[in-house]
């Protein structure tokens, strides 16, 4: 699945001030159960917050990507937030986070769990690439750095 088919540009959005993980993936939450209208934002946060307990799902570089597993949804669905200013995490490297991808998929899809995971996790560490989105002027220019092909490497 390429990210252009899981991530809607209303999907994507530069938020200001947030002040806590709490508080991010609240708005996460919020714009998930907009493709997921089946879902409440409640449940959701809960599925986060749930799996933030097992361990923290930042990455290096101040990247996070909470993830989910949730009744009641027929398909993936995907969020991302860029933070004005980064929050404490409790990443593993000890960075502050300010790039979130919030990804939810069927109770039952496990293995497109671990697929999706995969692929974000890929993009999102290569430093030109995070840096691109860190760099997006507006909403939409991050949507369209976030589903762009990374190039090649020669």
């Amino acid at each position: 699945m390429e990210l252009a088919d899981l991530l809607a540009p209303a999907q994507v959005r530069s938020l200001g001030s947030i002040a806590s993980k709490k508080r991010a993936l609240e708005e996460l939450s919020k714009l998930l159960v907009e493709v997921a209208p089946d879902l409440s934002a409640t449940d959701v946060l809960t599925s986060l917050v749930n799996r933030e307990k097992l361990g923290s799902t930042a990455l290096e570089g101040g990247v996070a990507i909470p993830h989910g597993r949730m009744r009641g949804l027929d398909k993936p669905a995907a969020a991302f937030v860029r933070l004005e200013s980064a929050i404490d995490y409790d990443a593993h490297d000890g960075a502050q986070v300010d790039l979130i991808f919030g990804l939810l998929v069927p109770q039952d899809a496990t293995q497109t769990h671990l697929d999706i995971l995969k692929a974000i996790a890929e993009r999102l560490s290569d430093d030109g690439f995070v840096q691109a989105l860190r760099e997006a002027t507006s909403d939409e220019a991050l949507h369209i750095q976030l589903v762009s092909e990374l190039p090649t490497q020669a």
